[in-house]
């Protein structure tokens, strides 16, 4: 007799094996993920800034030198709760955000405090800090691991006389990079300016004067009054602008609405893969419905939602979407901005979240994706735990996850490890049509067969002299024609 500790033990052996094999075969280098035929992502990495190009001139004055390079960044994060790991973690993640988005880190500075200064962000002793590894590595922005608010940026950026951006921010600019499609575009458009709204600052006299009086300038009878000053002018069009804006991407969300609609009516399973950022969910719907959907190493390459048709092995039709990559602190102005997008996610029947098993700290990211999931209203859809990359990851890892999450499932993209009892589990997980037939459809009416094939569950069948004899479960709308079309043939 078997035990759960014995089925485990053979799981963690096997994924040694796995583990060893892959680090022998695989070599999880950036150039890994780029395929030949991904047009999209020869044409993203060739708008990159190239560190080292410059055109050396010499007769020239210092004033008019220009050198092409990276922007130079020093990261600052923190510390407020959680362990030291847990602040390295998001330092890292920082980090690598900061290279998606095109710069080069030059050092980090982190602070243990019990909340962030509300003057400074990091207190005054650490900027004098901050502003001598400014000077010493010749950086150009600062970035910070929180989002600020219009006074700290102020602050920061008044005392270290560089530039000084948030977490947000950052985000919102791989975002403004990545996006490709119309509503993409719109969607980020959206949250950059939603963002910068309350950011909105004048300098001096040039943003504060008012028409009226003689500031108008001779502008005489109906010239004169208070007027706008030069900000609230500004505000007001950032404001229409946002109008325009959510009514574009309201337009666009029609024809998403009536295809979700059409395969809700046809009562076609919805798959969501959802995850954080950069955990495979590109490359597990590519392997399973070979989509060809753009697959890089970095975080938030896929916005646009991609959605496929897929059978079950019984010939039964759904469909997996993948969808925009989740992060910890995720700005609030995405989520509200690409809403439409994210009810791939919260209108699904399954979501099937995808989780990088090589993190160093996966259970965050799954509290993390399980977070937004709540705040769009998934909480109480199906969930099965995908655990990716175990051919890197280690395996007590793995096995934590695995015992932890009782819906979980070890798998490998690149190896193809686990990848048919995932898509098994995926069948088994589907929502059951609710309606009990056993009846004999004339060959004359090969379509409802198909139909029961597609979206129905078939228990039994044979083919007899009269018709097909079917024993199946199907929605109520497939029973009321299979019930009239074989009431007319009696």
């Amino acid at each position: 007799m078997t035990t759960p500790e014995d089925g485990y033990d053979k799981l963690f052996d096997e994924l040694l094996r796995e583990s060893a094999r892959a680090a022998a075969d695989f070599d999880y280098d950036e150039s890994d993920f780029q395929e030949n035929d991904q047009q999209e992502l020869s044409d993203r990495n060739a708008l990159r800034r190239i560190k080292g190009f410059s055109t050396e001139l010499q007769d020239i004055s210092e004033a008019e030198y220009r050198q092409l390079q990276l922007e130079r960044v020093v990261l600052v994060g923190v510390w407020t709760e959680g362990t030291a790991e847990m602040a390295e973690n998001s330092m890292a993640e920082l980090k690598a955000l900061a290279e998606t988005a095109g710069s080069e880190v030059m050092d980090a500075l982190i602070q243990r405090r019990d909340k962030p200064d509300p003057a400074t962000y990091i207190g005054s002793g650490k900027l004098i800090e901050l502003r001598q590894i400014v000077v010493a590595t010749g950086a150009d922005t600062v970035v910070c691991d929180g989002e600020l608010s219009p006074a700290q940026l102020r602050t920061l950026e008044d005392k270290l006389k560089v530039k000084v951006v948030d977490r947000v921010a950052l985000i919102l600019d791989i975002f403004a990079q990545h996006a490709k499609s119309k509503e993409g575009k719109a969607q980020v458009e959206l949250a950059q300016i939603a963002y910068l709204l309350p950011r909105l600052r004048g300098w001096g006299d040039s943003l504060s004067r008012q028409v009226g009086g003689r500031a108008a300038g001779g502008a005489g009878i109906g010239g004169r009054g208070p007027g706008e000053t030069k900000i609230e002018t500004d505000r007001r069009r950032i404001r229409d602008k946002m109008a325009k804006l959510r009514r574009e991407i309201a337009e666009m969300k029609v024809s998403r609405d009536t295809k979700r609609q059409e395969r809700k009516r046809f009562n076609i399973p919805s798959v969501a893969i959802a995850g954080y950022t950069n955990a495979g969910k590109s490359s597990l719907l590519n392997a399973l419905t070979g989509a060809g959907v753009l697959v890089e190493n970095a975080l938030f390459a896929t916005l646009d939602p991609t959605v496929r048709k897929c059978e079950t092995a019984e010939g039964r039709v759904y469909t997996l979407s993948d969808t925009v990559g989740f992060v910890r602190h995720l700005p609030h102005q995405l989520v509200d901005a690409f809403k439409s997008t994210l009810e791939e996610v919260s209108g699904a029947d399954l979501i099937v979240h995808v989780v990088d098993g090589s993190h160093s700290d996966p259970f965050e990211q799954i509290r993390a994706v399980r977070q937004v999931i709540t705040e769009i209203g998934g909480e109480d859809i199906p969930e099965i735990i995908a655990i990716n990359k175990v051919d890197i990851a280690s395996p007590d890892v793995v096995m934590e996850i695995l015992r932890r999450e009782p819906n979980s499932y070890a798998f490998s993209v690149r190896s193809g490890f686990g990848v048919d009892g995932l898509v098994h589990a995926i069948e088994k997980s589907l929502p059951h049509p609710s309606v009990e037939i056993t009846t004999v459809i004339p060959y004359q009416r090969g379509d409802l067969v198909s139909a029961i094939h597609e979206h129905g569950e078939i228990l039994s069948e044979e083919h007899l002299a009269e018709g097909t004899a079917i024993h199946a479960y199907v929605d109520g709308g497939l029973a009321k024609a299979i019930e009239i079309a074989t009431s007319k043939q009696e």
